[in-house]
């Protein structure tokens, strides 16, 4: 049996699967944010758990909202900001009493959908999650690909490209920059627009809903968002050229950035040529979790 954990910001879920995928039992606790022993706690429960409902012992993949410093071992990069710093991979491992398996959040997303999700078929497969921030993971061959440094995908920290004058120095990013791509497409961030030039306090699926319904301000902050993310995309298939984009987190489910967004980022790509497949994911929010269970992989 394969356990997964997704160590989330908001959420720690933990699901059981077959050898060949077939999911046995998922369970979720809310994450207990700012409290780094609480969530090693619970991620322990959650592992304790799965293997008393099903009266099976499983390998272990976590999936972190951060990535390992790789001479180091210590917790770099995370969104959930209480990890940094610390030694995630042994505390995690003290706690459960065992070998396990670590990797990016976004990286295991980027995996499990490779694997049996939208990227099936596609060699190099980038995985982007815009929710209350904006990342990726990289997949090749259905394996995370993390780099030397352990920062593949980070493209939410890149600065936004060809930033217009209102665009700079832009907002301050929890990295400690300004202006990362991640304070102009998360779905915060696109709730933040639509307050700011006028409209309510409202969910970006609420603004939608108002756009469809002829909203000019909702119109304009879509607009405005979609160009942003086309910039921003831009500059991945002129550096890597993945074999497909899959889109999660709360903005893939804007339908219409499946066909708005290719012209968007052709727009500007250095290639007049622009082919690259935008899906959305399988799995939804089940993939990050389905994919650090996937991180045994290649002992099955």
């Amino acid at each position: 049996m394969l356990i997964g954990i997704d160590w989330g910001g908001t959420k720690i879920e933990g699901v059981a699967l077959d050898d060949d995928g077939t999911e046995i039992l998922r369970i979720r606790e809310m994450t207990p944010r700012g409290d780094y022993g609480g969530c090693l706690a619970t991620v322990r429960d959650l592992v304790d758990r799965l293997e008393r409902e099903t009266g099976r012992g499983g390998r272990v993949g976590i999936g972190i909202p951060g990535s390992l410093a790789p001479q180091t071992r210590l917790g770099k990069g995370g969104s959930s900001t209480w990890i940094n710093g610390r030694p995630v991979e042994q505390d995690l491992r003290d706690a459960l009493g065992r070998e396990l398996r670590v990797e990016n959040d976004a990286d295991c997303f980027a995996a499990s959908e490779a694997i049996d999700g939208a990227g099936v078929g596609y060699r190099v497969v980038f995985g982007v999650i815009i929710a209350s921030g904006t990342g990726a993971g990289v997949a090749i061959d259905g394996r995370p690909h993390h780099g030397p440094n352990n920062s593949a995908g980070e493209w939410g920290h890149s600065p936004l490209p060809y930033p217009e004058a209102d665009e700079i120095p832009g907002e301050a990013c929890y990295c400690g920059k300004r202006g990362c791509i991640e304070t102009f497409l998360s779905g915060y961030s696109f709730a933040r627009e639509y307050a700011r030039a006028g409209g309510d306090d409202l969910l970006p699926a609420q603004i939608m809903e108002r756009r469809r319904a002829g909203d000019v301000i909702a119109d304009a902050t879509y607009r405005r968002w979609l160009d942003r993310a086309g910039r921003g995309l831009a500059v991945v298939v002129n550096t890597l050229d993945p074999d497909v984009f899959v889109m999660g987190g709360g903005m893939s489910n804007v339908s219409e950035i499946y066909d708005d967004l290719p012209p968007a980022i052709a727009r500007y790509t250095f290639s007049p040529v622009y082919t690259t497949p935008i899906v959305r994911s399988v799995h939804g929010d089940s993939s990050g979790v389905r994919g650090a269970a996937w991180l045994w992989r290649d002992d099955l």
